[in-house]
Order: structure tokens, then sequence, then C-alpha cells
């Protein structure tokens, strides 16, 4: 167990990094160890659930109803709505020679031209301006708008990826062709476009470099550009990127990264999916609800009840109802199976980031060990700091809370949580800054590859099919 010195002086070196002085305290809530059956505190509510759907009250008398029945229950904003049939502007020759200049140097961006009609467009602009140009320039500029911004692979090639790209709705269609179109500014409009963030600007370098002749390292690189384009372009000021083939997660704060091992989900139905969450707040000194495959399965709950000692010791709790169901909850100590903290993160995966007492897997090189949910190392320390960035606590709150040794949990202001992704890159950026490729653990290249040779597929959806595995966490698996 970390002594409170040793915990005050990492505290002090890691958060000293951190720019400015004490933020003040908000809702810090301390409590007493649970024993809900659900494992959530006494005194802190149960996990929420979506609300039923309001019910329509009557307007009116009831003949009036039954003569003007109420045909819309919930508010449209109809300023989301855009308008129907294919986006359609008037092109200039200057402008449609700018679109035809872009589309011919989009190979630097691991683009392919011949996706964006480009014969067909220089046939066109030669005869001049005509309803027939304005059609196919109209529709080759919004072809590159969706790649450029939302990412050029189908969905159904993106395993595991649940992640709501914001981009759409923060750059419109319509309306970046109206500007493009009106301004004659169409490189800028679609230069805003392109991912901003620094492992997108070296793999763009890389490619440019690598010969033609080697295709599969083309390939890669390329695929893992578009993986970019697959993220809001803006991350956040302040945000956590873990990769999962790298097993490291990231935590960005402005110009000063903080770089922590991990250790991820198996591969298979245990695999880590692909997310883009936000850190509500930090638990310190957790308990964990045992799931029932472990507490009925493998006979956990009797063993707790039939041997008291044992589970003192491991700091397991039972409770057994009159109809024979047992609930075991494991105490806040050092056994306890999430360690010393875990973060916040409501998802329908029941994924989120947490501490581990088995420090020693995070040596291993392959750490692929887990059950989905992801183990960081210096996990107080990660704890500690995201509750001071997110202003759920002092510096000096941070440090007294966790080495309390009582179950605590920090929520951080709504306007202040966290974003945090999940990502998949097999070729990115090392902690030393190199370009590496890292092991497809899971095997997710193989149908984004294949999708670079095959026909841009137009009308993607922007909403993955793929089935929610939901994890029931069990951090005892790999040990």
């Amino acid at each position: 167990m970390i002594k409170r010195g040793a915990t005050r002086l990492m505290a002090s070196f890691a958060l000293s990094l951190l720019c400015g002085g004490a933020v003040s305290g908000v809702a810090l809530a301390q409590e007493a160890v649970p024993s809900e059956p659900d494992g959530s505190p006494v005194g802190q509510p149960a996990p929420e659930t979506q609300a039923d759907a309001p019910v329509e009250g009557k307007v009116g008398s009831e003949d009036f109803e039954d003569a003007f029945p109420v045909m819309v229950s919930n508010p449209v904003d109809q300023a989301s709505l855009e308008p129907a049939g294919p986006p359609l502007e008037t092109w200039t020759m200057d402008a449609a020679q700018a679109l035809i200049a872009y589309i011919q140097s989009v190979g630097e961006e691991g683009l392919d031209p011949t996706d964006y009609e480009l014969a067909a467009l220089m046939d066109t602009a030669q005869m001049g301006q005509s309803s027939q140009l304005d059609e196919l320039a109209s529709r080759s500029f919004v072809w590159l708008v969706e790649d450029i911004r939302d990412g050029r692979t189908p969905m159904e090639a993106r395993e595991q990826w649940f992640v709501i790209d914001p981009d759409r709705d923060r750059y419109r269609t319509r309306e970046l062709l109206a500007e493009a179109t009106s301004a004659g500014n169409v490189a800028e409009v679609l230069d805003r476009l392109h991912p901003a963030h620094a492992d997108y600007a070296a793999l763009k370098a890389e490619l440019a470099v690598t010969p033609v002749e080697e295709d599969a390292r083309r390939k890669l690189i390329r695929a893992n550009m578009d993986r970019w384009r697959w993220l809001g372009r803006d991350l956040g000021t302040i945000h956590l990127i873990t990769n999962i083939p790298e097993y490291k997660l990231r935590l960005r704060a402005g110009a000063k990264t903080f770089t922590y091992k991990t250790i991820v989900g198996k591969p298979g139905r245990t695999a880590t999916p692909q997310l883009a969450e936000s850190v509500s707040g930090v638990v310190f000194n957790p308990t964990w609800t045992v799931p029932q495959s472990i507490v009925k399965g493998e006979g956990l709950g009797r063993r707790v009840l039939d041997n008291p000692a044992w589970a003192k010791q491991q700091g397991y709790r039972a409770t057994e109802g009159q109809n024979g169901w047992i609930s075991v909850v494991q105490q806040p100590g050092p056994t306890n199976s999430l360690g010393r903290m875990k973060l916040e993160m409501p998802n329908p995966h029941a994924i989120f980031f947490h501490d581990t007492p088995t420090r020693w897997m995070f040596d291993k090189d392959s750490r692929a060990l887990s059950h989905g949910c992801i183990r960081t190392e210096r996990a107080l320390e990660l704890a500690m700091t995201v509750a001071i960035l997110g202003k759920g606590a002092s510096k000096e709150e941070a440090v007294e809370i966790a080495t309390s040794g009582k179950y605590t949990k920090v929520m951080l202001p709504e306007e202040k949580q966290i974003p945090a992704y999940i990502t998949y890159f097999t070729m990115g950026t090392n902690t030393e800054g190199e370009l590496t490729t890292f092991e497809d653990i899971y095997k997710r290249d193989a149908p984004v590859l294949a999708s670079l040779d095959q026909p841009r597929q137009q009308n993607r959806s922007g909403v993955s099919d793929d089935e929610v595995i939901v994890i029931e966490n069990n951090p005892l698996a790999g040990g």
C-alpha cells in the first residue's frame, strides 16, 4: 500500500508540471463503502437509466383533441435539417480549375484522385461553364468533403468503431460548397477539414518519402491516415487518448503530455472497442461489485461466505438473500481488483480506465490481457491529475482524498469533463516521437486495407451497426 508521504512526493512531482496554482474544490463526495446489491455506494444513486419518453398531454378539450390531434410529440430543430436533393452550386471556371488542381494533389493526403471523377471533370471544364460542369464539380467537391472530413473507409470496415464524428455537424457540406464557390477559395475550404493532429502530419510526411514500389507500406500509412479522419478534428485542449496496439495512454493538457502504459482487452469478445466518451468523475479507493459469472459461475459467493478469514484478507463482503441470491462486493484496499482508482466514463460498453494491484503486468511487452477495460500504470497520479485538471479538486484535496483509503467519488463539472478517446492505430509516433508500426493485435487492419482497393462507397452511414458487447468487467482476467 502506498504510504502517505510517498504519495505526496509522487503527487508533488507529477502535479507540479501542471500550470497555475490550486483550483477550487468542486463536488467532493466522500462516502461510506457501498453495500447496495448493485454496488452503488450508500447515499449514491444507482446507475442512471434512460428515462421514459414524456407522455403528451391533451390540448384543450377532448373534442378539440379529436378534431386536431397532436402530430408531433417532440420539438424538431429545423435548423439542423438540410435541404433535400444533392448539393448544387454554380461554378466559375477559376473555381473549377482550383478544384481540379486540388483533386490532382489529393494523393498527398492518402486519397485517390480517380475517386472524384477527375478525368470527366477535366473534360467537362474544357468546354467552359455549363450546367453539366456545375453538377459534376459540385458532386466531386461533396465527395472530397465527405472523405476528408469523415474518412473514406466505409463503416462496415471499421470493426468495433463506435465513435460519432462531430465534424459532420461542425462543418456542413452545403455551407462549405456555397462558401467555396462564392468566394472562390476551394483549397482553403478543403484544407481546414484535414486532421490537425501531429500524428497525421507525420504519416503524411512518411507517405511522401515512401516509394510507390512499397505498396504494402503505403497502404498501411494511408489506412492510418484515414483513421485520424474518423475522429473529430478538434480533440480538445485537454483530453485522454489511448492507442490500443501501442499499449499506451496519453493525457494531453495544452503543450504538456503525460504518458502511461496500459493493459487492454484480450482478442475476441473481450477486445477493447474504439470509443469517444467523456470522463465525468474520478473514484478514489473504489469498490468492485463482482459479476455473477464469478459469484455464482465460479463459486466465489459460497467461498466468501464459508471462509470469512480468507474473505476478510481479500477484502470481500458477501450478502445472501432469502432466495439464495449472493452478492459480493470487494472493499477498498491493497487487494481490490480495481486498484486505487477508476475513471467514471459512462458508456453502453461498460468500458473504463482503472488501476490494478498486479502492477508487474506492465513490464510485459504484449499487454492484451484484460477483460476489456483499460488498466493504467501510475493510476493514482493519473486520477489526481484528472481531478485537478477537471476542477473537481484542488491539489491539496486530491492528495488528501487519494491517501484517505476511503471510497470517494470526485465529480467533474459538466463543462470541465475531459474527452477520452480509445483508438486503434497500427502506425503512429511512439513516446520518443518516432514513427512506428504496432502489432495488429485484433486483426482490424485487413478490412480497412481492403477498402482502399475498392471503389469509393457513396451514401455511407456515419453510425456503426457492429454488435455492442457489454463488458462484464472482470479485472481478475489475465492475472
